[in-house]
């Protein structure tokens, strides 16, 4: 481990590994194949960077994270570390060099989204990498299980067949028995390897509050935490409406979603990070990459749509181990809000048809053809077209990208780029025979560096302010430039990307598999009943309930959550619950009528009774059908 601990803390600054990254660290580096389970906030990119960096090649890590990519990729660069990123919306020529350096510019990381690996150009390149191992982020995307499948995720599989010795790190924050199972064997482990951290969080308190009054009752809540707090909503309309409304309480708030311009995004985080403002009102779009470790406060104004998407989220809470409280604010319109989720989120099959026919026509894209074309897309445009609803539009794209037709990319923000045509002398001979274009470039070159082996993120705002001249003259610069053929400059958009995966298909032809659509809307349905059942149980601890989701059994109660804190009142502590619980567990043991029950029990029904709704609503306990109760 001595080396890795030199990495550790040459890049890094730590001094050791948290708990559990050392064990996974170990047995990569070892070559064996290995599931990491570690909740948010547990370091997982530790896990396969610091052995990565310690072994000759380059380190292939698989994820849908566009944004986590780009942002891993920067960190590393800052490290001196060379690390690069494909992703939908580059060009073929960009891919192309990228994986050329990566053959011969002694690369340590190449960052790619699954749709990438069956892609020709990856596959023929891909035999002249030297790849020292795979990394398989949200791993849980690869079992049709998970609460986010994704079908490109399979082909990892056969990754490892071109690359059989090559050995395999999955990692995800959630994942339940089934799935945990699932990864192994999707993944073609050699054996099963799983390294797992609990998921309790001994400092956290998870809180359910019952309101209709939700604004009142967030502005109550965020006065009586002292520090900073995150607080998620919905949709970006409620993200400035919530900030607002904070800002009108007295309390320095700012608002977050993928909308808004990466500058604004860059100015709102970092002065939230540096507590100039105590809250972030966000969507989901806030979060990843981000490591704040003294939040002390995460608040849903509206619930998730799985306990998956609510624990990572309530997650970022408390990662410094001091205490922190997750709250959940719940209403009656909640549940039927989550109940209408289900329809919403799966249109039926023929819309969902409808909607691809449409796209091809919209592309004007002919049948057959198409495969690996990124297409800008205008989704209100299309909707106003075609006379389509935005969220059926939305969601049968999703589905349309996990039946593996298309890959969809929401908001795709794409800087500006530039990569120089020529040789270093052949430029110099230019500046010399253009005295006009002579200082830009020196500019340029000032500015970024590697322009001659790939291509390179530019931002023109900033070489406008270091040449003191108006941005328009610098995108006239590299317009000409890119004309005389001595640049490649590509122009930064921000839009959301259709990228055929396979050539357009037949509308006859087309096919949505069970475990893409009837599958996966049941398993959604049990997700969205999951989730009620954590606002509504009154008698279940919050943490006990996100355990047992998470495979946990012998689990106790925190006796800080809601629940628990009531259960006190009731004269109902952690031990006596614990004690009733062994109590049942060996009656039970046989089955037993509820009369005999209680009489064995020998403990007033209103603190026992609490405890069995518990075993029984976690099938803990199950009737027969002469209603005998018994251990499963």
């Amino acid at each position: 481990m001595e080396k890795y601990l030199q990495i550790l803390k040459k890049y890094w600054g730590f001094d050791g590994f948290r708990s559990m990254q050392d064990q996974i660290v170990r047995s990569i580096g070892e070559g064996k194949d290995t599931l990491g389970l570690l909740p948010t906030g547990g370091g997982k990119s530790i896990t396969f960077q610091v052995p990565a960096m310690a072994q000759e090649g380059i380190c292939l890590v698989v994820t849908p994270l566009v944004a986590l990519m780009k942002d891993q990729v920067a960190n590393l660069r800052k490290k001196n570390v060379k690390a690069m990123a494909v992703y939908s919306g580059l060009s073929r020529r960009e891919i192309s060099i990228a994986y050329d350096n990566c053959i011969y510019g002694d690369y340590k990381f190449l960052y790619l989204s699954p749709e990438r690996l069956s892609n020709d150009l990856f596959l023929d390149k891909l035999v002249h990498f030297k790849v020292s191992m795979i990394v398989v982020d949200e791993a849980h995307c690869i079992s049709q299980w998970g609460y986010d499948f994704r079908p490109s995720y399979l082909k990892i599989a056969e990754l490892r067949k071109v690359l059989p010795d090559v050995p395999v790190l999955a990692l995800t924050a959630t994942a339940t028995p089934q799935i945990v199972e699932d990864i192994q064997e999707r993944l073609l482990f050699s054996q099963k390897n799983v390294v797992r951290k609990s998921f309790e969080r001994e400092n956290l308190a998870y809180i359910v509050r019952q309101t209709d009054d939700k604004l009142n009752q967030l502005v109550k809540i965020v006065k009586s935490i002292d520090g900073c707090a995150v607080v998620f909503v919905r949709n970006r309309k409620k993200t400035k409406e919530y900030a607002l409304w904070l800002q009108d309480s007295g309390i320095t708030t700012h608002y977050y979603h993928a909308g808004l311009s990466n500058e604004l995004k860059d100015r709102r985080q970092k002065e939230w990070m540096n507590d100039q403002v105590q809250v972030m009102v966000c969507t989901n779009a806030f979060g990843m990459g981000i490591d704040k470790p003294d939040v002390r406060l995460v608040v849903h104004m509206d619930a998730p749509d799985s306990i998956e998407a609510y624990f990572q989220e309530a997650g970022r809470a408390g990662r410094d181990g001091k205490k922190a409280y997750a709250v959940l604010l719940w209403s009656a319109n909640d549940k039927t809000r989550l109940k209408k989720n289900v329809t919403v989120s799966f249109p039926e099959k023929e819309v969902i048809f409808r909607v691809y026919n449409a796209l091809g026509n919209f592309f004007q894209l002919a049948t057959g053809h198409g495969e690996e074309m990124v297409y800008d897309f205008d989704m209100v445009q299309f909707c106003r077209a075609y006379h389509f609803n935005l969220l059926t539009v939305f969601n049968s794209l999703k589905i349309l990208q996990r039946a593996g037709y298309i890959e969809y990319s929401e908001e795709a923000n794409l800087p500006s780029r530039v990569h120089f045509l020529v040789q270093k002398i052949e430029l110099y001979h230019f500046q010399v025979k253009n005295e006009q274009f002579n200082s830009f470039i020196k500019l340029l070159l000032r500015s970024y560096t590697g322009f001659f082996t790939e291509y390179v993120v530019i931002n023109e705002q900033v070489l406008a302010q270091r040449a003191n001249v108006a941005v328009d003259l610098v995108y006239k610069y590299l317009n000409k430039l890119n004309h005389l053929k001595v640049i490649h400059y590509i122009p930064g958009k921000r839009t959301p990307l259709i990228q055929y995966i396979r050539p357009r298909e037949e509308l006859r032809l087309l096919r949505l598999p069970n475990e893409v659509y009837r599958d996966r809307k049941k398993q959604y349905e049990q997700r969205i009943k999951a989730v009620i059942d954590y606002a509504e149980f009154s008698h279940v601890c919050r943490s006990r309930f996100l355990l047992h989701y998470f495979g946990q059994k012998n689990t106790k109660d925190c006796g800080q959550c809601d629940v628990c804190i009531e259960k006190k009142k009731r004269g109902l502590d952690s031990k006596q619950a614990d004690e009733i619980e062994n109590k049942l567990k060996e009656i039970l043991s046989s089955p037993r009528s509820y009369p005999e029950i209680e009489n064995m029990i020998g403990v007033p029904e209103k603190k026992w009774l609490d405890v069995f709704n518990w075993l029984a609503d976690n099938d803990i306990i199950y009737p027969d059908t002469e209603e005998r109760w018994q251990l499963k």
